[in-house]
């Protein structure tokens, strides 16, 4: 009999209740379980605590926020000034100009409302038909309806009876794949390809060189729409604003979540460019109505937390670190890669990274090993993944990439 009602995300629950690992406090790139015990967050939690936690700047801007107005839908013509700026702050990010920005909850919704406006866009200017949907491999785009239709891994689609059809998969690392799969479908009918710029949950496998370029060339030569999910990339993970951006791309949607609160309230967004969002925004009454929407959208305390995080994103210089830290976090990971344990470490483009075993039934054990080591690293598929803080330094990167060592070496000597 369950001793607590907390059903947990993605979790066994059959191995978890009772035995919860309880996090009562953050602190810059540290986190303490109710034991008091400190420990590295080689994940940033969920990929989002970029900035590490407990900040008070952006506790202070959320609770002068909530004293004036606390929450307010944006539906119809309402508003509320932190929406309007955060929209037009997040606009500017956009690779050409007159970009608008749709808000909701998080990741999941951003997916769900990129598809949908991507659909609507083709049935408003005279191309119905362009309802398919294609993804990638090893893919992670969250788990609505639409994210889990398109997902790239195949347990998080078992068992939950039929999906949304006119979608389908391509390999991660094969831009001719999705050339082919294109022609299969016939061009005419495709709406939308979700590329993550580095596939972060599937795995964190990193894209083969001039592999962006060519979907979105691709994409660009067939009218398909190209929405980058940088739900994980964005806001420093891969060294630049939205992550998408480190390539010479101009994707026609961007969807963020995660970094752009550091995590501390949920906030999700899709970066629209302007010829996508024009048969909305005709410049007169009679415009078509997107009939979408989370009721959080938009809410005030919410977007006053991503002002603030965006403030010390620009004020400490945050954004560039993920570039900056990149290779001494794969210097640091690359000698793991002869352990006979295992199999591939994937790194190099941005601070976040992967150590793949050999017998991926291991991977739990690794993840707890680790974690006697005072380090958090997130089991994902046959390896552990690690996306720290970008607070951090070479200090915390040679802690964490020791402690995988001796996570291990733990292992090999209880095969023994």
């Amino acid at each position: 009999m369950s001793t607590h009602a907390l059903w947990h995300p993605f979790a066994d629950m059959g191995a978890v209740d009772g035995a919860r690992f309880v996090i009562t406090r953050g602190d810059g790139p540290w986190v303490f379980d109710d034991a008091g015990r400190r420990y590295l967050d080689g994940t940033a939690a969920l990929w989002y605590a970029n900035l590490g936690h407990g900040r008070e700047e952006i506790r202070e801007a959320v609770e002068r926020q909530m004293r004036e107005l606390d929450a307010y839908s944006i539906f119809g013509d309402f508003a509320n000034e932190p929406a309007i700026e955060l929209a037009d702050r997040l606009a500017g990010l956009a690779a050409g100009p007159g970009a608008k920005v749709f808000f909701g909850s998080g990741g999941g919704d951003a997916i769900d409302t990129a598809a949908k406006i991507a659909r609507r866009h083709f049935a408003e200017t005279g191309q119905p038909q362009r309802v398919h949907l294609i993804s990638r491999g090893h893919g992670y785009h969250g788990t609505h309806g639409v994210g889990t239709s398109i997902g790239g891994i195949p347990p998080n689609l078992e068992g939950f009876g039929p999906l949304l059809p006119d979608t389908s998969t391509v390999p991660h690392d094969d831009a001719q794949a999705l050339e082919d799969e294109i022609q299969r479908v016939g061009p005419d009918r495709v709406a939308a390809f979700f590329c993550e710029p580095v596939i972060g949950a599937g795995g964190v496998h990193l894209p083969p060189d001039g592999y962006i370029e060519a979907v979105a060339e691709i994409c660009r030569r067939h009218g398909v729409l190209f929405v980058a999910d940088c739900v994980i990339c964005a806001f420093g993970r891969l060294g630049t604003w939205l992550g998408i951006d480190r390539w010479d791309v101009a994707p026609d949607m961007v969807t963020i979540a995660k970094g752009v609160t550091s995590g501390t309230l949920p906030l999700g967004a899709v970066i629209v460019a302007e010829a996508v969002a024009a048969p909305f925004f005709p410049g007169a009454p009679g415009a078509p109505v997107l009939r979408h929407g989370p009721t959080y959208a938009g809410h005030p305390a919410c977007c006053a937390a991503a002002h603030a995080a965006l403030d010390l994103y620009e004020r400490e210089d945050v954004i560039a670190r993920g570039r900056l830290l990149e290779r001494p976090l794969a210097d640091a990971l690359a000698p793991l890669a002869d352990h006979p344990l295992v199999a591939e470490v994937r790194s190099g483009l941005g601070f976040l990274a992967a150590v793949e075993l050999v017998d991926p039934a291991r991977v739990g054990a690794l993840q707890m090993a680790v974690r006697a080591e005072g380090v958090l690293v997130r089991p994902l598929g046959r390896g552990v993944a690690v996306s720290p803080p970008l607070v951090c330094g070479q200090e915390e990167i040679d802690l964490l990439a020791g402690a995988l060592g001796a996570g291990l070496e733990a292992l090999a000597a209880a095969a023994v």
